[in-house]
């Protein structure tokens, strides 16, 4: 579960340009430790999934990017619109993942704390309380064929909480994880966001 927002260059990591001026990026740090979410979730996971799965997104959209910056200087619009697909989904997957660290943190600074303030009265609002939203989120995420990301997101027009899902993303061992999420989800920082995108 994340609660999406814009990403900062903080939040995307480092971006690089080069002499033709083509961007591009590079993995994150954390904003903790690799196992300071445990016992919830294992620093192996943790490492895995940020060092391998995320670098291998970053890997994939900057390589998409020079392909797409060399077919652009050659005038070969069939590789630029072949291109559009991997920057996507390698972009993507990146940004997603820079969103998602900022969700979690460890328990000692507040991980699975229940949120307060108007975030807290907009889930009880929108999904009766935080028992249901997370009933519903875990349902939804193990739903998903595959893998996947369940995301809790603002419809900004409405000015409503949605739960969505994207499929396809990350290994497959979503019971015990959608169940220990909880424990060090940060909703300080979703408040945080929440209140900046609906005040």
């Amino acid at each position: 579960m994340a609660i999406r927002t814009l990403a900062s260059r903080r939040t995307l990591g480092t971006i690089y340009q080069n002499a033709r001026g083509l961007q591009t990026f590079s993995l994150p740090d954390l904003p903790y430790d690799y196992g300071a979410l445990e016992p919830a979730i294992s620093g192996e996971i943790m490492k895995l999934h940020h060092q391998k799965h995320h670098q291998t997104y970053i890997t994939n959209y900057n390589k998409a990017l020079e392909q797409l910056d060399e077919a652009m200087a050659k005038g070969d619009s069939s590789t630029v619109v072949k291109m559009q697909g991997s920057i996507k989904f390698n972009g993507g997957g990146h940004i997603n993942h820079s969103i998602f660290w900022q969700n979690l943190a460890p328990v000692h600074e507040g991980g699975g704390e229940p949120p307060k303030g108007s975030l807290g009265w907009a889930i009880d609002t929108h999904f009766d309380s935080l028992e249901t939203l997370v009933q519903k989120i875990n349902t939804e995420g193990a739903a998903l064929q595959g893998s996947g990301w369940v995301w809790l997101g603002l419809d900004k027009e409405l000015k409503k909480l949605v739960v969505e899902t994207t499929a396809n993303q990350y290994k497959n061992v979503k019971a015990d994880y959608l169940k220990n999420i909880w424990k060090v989800i940060n909703w300080k920082y979703a408040s945080q966001v929440y209140e900046k995108e609906c005040p």
